[in-house]
C-alpha cells in the first residue's frame, strides 16, 4: 500500500518542493512558536472573536456538568496545540463550532425561544411556485422511489462530507482542504443559528398536524423515511428524527446548502465533472421535497446561502486549481486570488486606456469644453446670424482650400 502510494502520489511531487508536505511533529512548542510570530488581521479578529463567543455561550447553555465540560475543552485544546492535529483543527473550528452548537439547541429553554411558524413557509411556497411542491412531489409513493429518495437523503449526505474532504485533499492543490473546511463549518453554523432565531414546521407537520399551532414539547417524524424503516424492519430514522435536536428546523435547508457546497467545491477542483455534481443536487432536491421534509423554499434558501459562502471562501482562502496536475503533491507552488489585481474597477498601469493625455491633448480638450460652455452675452451676436456666417465662412474657406489643392478640378475650370 505504501508503495502504490508513492508511485501514484509521491512521484508526482516536484524535487525541492514542500508546499504539499505534512507536519508530523508533536511538539508543542512549535504550534506556540506559530501563534506568537502570527500577525492577526481585522478578518482574524472577526472570525475567532465570532467562533468563540459561540463556543462560549455553548459551554454556558449546555446542561452537561462543569467537569465534563471543561475536560471537552481541555482536550480540544491539546488537539490544537499539537502540530500534527493543529493544523487540520484550526480549520476546523467553524465546523466544531457548529456542532457544538447543533448539540445544545435541544436544551434551550422553550419560553426563551421564538414562537415556531406553521403557516409562513406553505403560504411563501404557493405566492412563488404556485402550489405546494412537496405535497405535488409525495402524492404518489411506492417502494422504487422511496429507495431512490432515500439514498442522497438518508446515505449521502452524511458520508458526503468526508469523500469530498478526501478527494479534493489528495487530489486538489495544498490548503484547498482549509477552504472547505472553513466554508462547510460557515454555512451549518449560520443555518444553525437561522433554524433557532426562525423555527419553521416542515411538510410533515402539515400532513400530520394540518396549521394547528406547534410547541416545542413536540416531537420530530422522519416523515417518508419511516417508510424505509418498515421496509428494512428498523428505526433508525423514526428515532433518529424524532429525538432531533433541532426538530423545526425547515429554513433553510442544509440538506440541500450541504450538497451545494460539495458541488460547488468539486465543480471548482474538477470543472469538467460539473454536469454530474448538479445532477446530484437536482436528485437530492427531489428527495427531500419527496420525503416531506422540506419545502422548495428552503431548498433555494440553503443553496443561495452556501454560494454566498463559497464565493466569499473562494475569493479570500482558496488556493488557484491548476486543471493539468494530478495530486496536491504535483505543485510546486500555491497562489490565491488577488482582489486588488483583478477588481475591474481598479486602474493598472500597463493598460493603455489608462496612460494620461498628453498636456496638448488636455489643454485642447479643455478649450473646446470651455468655448462650447461659456454662457452667451447680450452683446454677443444672435446665435442664428453667428450660426449662418460661420457656416458660410467655412464653405468658402472649405472652397478655397480645395481649389488649392486640387489641380484636376482647376483644370476642368479652365477648360
Amino acid at each position: 500500500m505504501e508503495n502504490l502510494f508513492k508511485k501514484w502520489f509521491l512521484s508526482e511531487k516536484p524535487t525541492g518542493t514542500n508546499v504539499s508536505d505534512l507536519d508530523s511533529s508533536v511538539n508543542p512548542k512549535l504550534s506556540l512558536q506559530r501563534l506568537l510570530r502570527h500577525k492577526l488581521t481585522k478578518r482574524d479578529v472577526l472570525h475567532y472573536s465570532f467562533l468563540g463567543s459561540v463556543m462560549l455561550f455553548v459551554f454556558i447553555s449546555n446542561p452537561a456538568p462543569w467537569i465534563f465540560k471543561i475536560l471537552f475543552y481541555l482536550c480540544l485544546a491539546t488537539l490544537f496545540l499539537l502540530p500534527i492535529t493543529s493544523q487540520f483543527f484550526w480549520s476546523a473550528l467553524p465546523i466544531l463550532t457548529w456542532l457544538a452548537l447543533y448539540f445544545t439547541s435541544s436544551h434551550f429553554p422553550a419560553e426563551k425561544r421564538p414562537k415556531i411558524t406553521v403557516k409562513v413557509l406553505p403560504a411563501v411556497e404557493t405566492i412563488l411556485y404556485g402550489d405546494d411542491l412537496s405535497d405535488i412531489l409525495a402524492a404518489s409513493t411506492n417502494s422504487f422511489f422511496d429507495l431512490l429518495a432515500w439514498l442522497p437523503y438518508g446515505i449521502f449526505h452524511f458520508g458526503a462530507p468526508f469523500v469530498v474532504a478526501a478527494i479534493i485533499f489528495l487530489f486538489g492543490p495544498p490548503t484547498v482542504l482549509r477552504g472547505y473546511a472553513f466554508a462547510f463549518g460557515y454555512l451549518n453554523l449560520i443555518g444553525v443559528i437561522i433554524q433557532n432565531v426562525f423555527p419553521a414546521a416542515p411538510p410533515w407537520y402539515k400532513n400530520m398536524y394540518n396549521l394547528q399551532a406547534a410547541h416545542y414539547g413536540m416531537h420530530g417524524s422522519p416523515g417518508g423515511l419511516s417508510r424505509i424503516d418498515k421496509l428494512f424492519g428498523i428505526n433508525l430514522y423514526s428515532s433518529a428524527f424524532a429525538n432531533s435536536s433541532v426538530i423545526f428546523g425547515a429554513f433553510p435547508s442544509l440538506h440541500s446548502g450541504c450538497a451545494t457546497m460539495e458541488a460547488l467545491f468539486f465543480s471548482y477542483c474538477f470543472p469538467k465533472l460539473r454536469p454530474l455534481f448538479i445532477f446530484y443536487l437536482c436528485w437530492l432536491w427531489w428527495s427531500t421535497m419527496y420525503l416531506t421534509h422540506h419545502y422548495f423554499v428552503d431548498l433555494m434558501a440553503g443553496s443561495v446561502l452556501a454560494y454566498v459562502i463559497f464565493q466569499y471562501t473562494k475569493y479570500t482562502h482558496l488556493p488557484i486549481v491548476d486543471t493539468d496536475l494530478f495530486c496536491r503533491w504535483s505543485y510546486s507552488s500555491v497562489s490565491t486570488f488577488d482582489i486588488t489585481k483583478n477588481n475591474p474597477l481598479n486602474e493598472d498601469s500597463n493598460d493603455i486606456e489608462s496612460v494620461p493625455l498628453t498636456s496638448l491633448e488636455n489643454n485642447y480638450e479643455l478649450g473646446i469644453r470651455r468655448e462650447s460652455s461659456r454662457s452667451s452675452s447680450i452683446f454677443e451676436v444672435p446665435l442664428g446670424s453667428l450660426s449662418s456666417s460661420t457656416s458660410n465662412t467655412s464653405l468658402s474657406e472649405f472652397n478655397d482650400d480645395y481649389r488649392t489643392t486640387s489641380p484636376r478640378l482647376n483644370k476642368y475650370r479652365n477648360d
